[in-house]
């Protein structure tokens, strides 16, 4: 499976990809992208599998992100891993066709029990 990691910070990108690996998902290949824009031209050319995103980024939102990829026709699973987890910004995410929303902090469980789901 190839997964997409999204953020505008680098560390996180880490952080999310660390925290990936210690849920159970080394095996997988993982890319990442910098902001929405590219993630968006990532997506185009690479096809992954699933995205992982972050919300709030220069260029393109996350939740931009998503709805230019299903204006495009594009279904990739798509989850979000955020700074914010509030009830609205969780119905406006699944209302845009996000899978999951994981609100940081996280940790290796939180990953699995959102992730497996989709992954299987």
């Amino acid at each position: 499976m190839h997964i997409l990691v999204v953020d505008d910070s680098r560390a996180m990108r880490m952080i999310v990809i660390r925290t990936l690996r210690q849920a159970g998902f080394e095996g997988h290949q993982i890319s990442e992208a910098a902001d929405g824009r590219e993630a968006f031209e990532a997506v185009k050319d690479t096809g992954p599998d699933l995205v992982l995103s972050d919300w709030n980024m220069p260029n393109m939102t996350g939740i931009e992100l998503l709805s230019a990829l299903r204006r495009s026709g594009d279904q990739t699973p798509f989850g979000f891993v955020t700074s914010e987890g509030s009830a609205e910004m969780r119905e406006w995410a699944e209302r845009a066709g996000a899978l999951f929303l994981i609100a940081k902090p996280f940790n290796p469980d939180t990953f699995r029990d959102a992730l497996l789901p989709v992954m299987a």
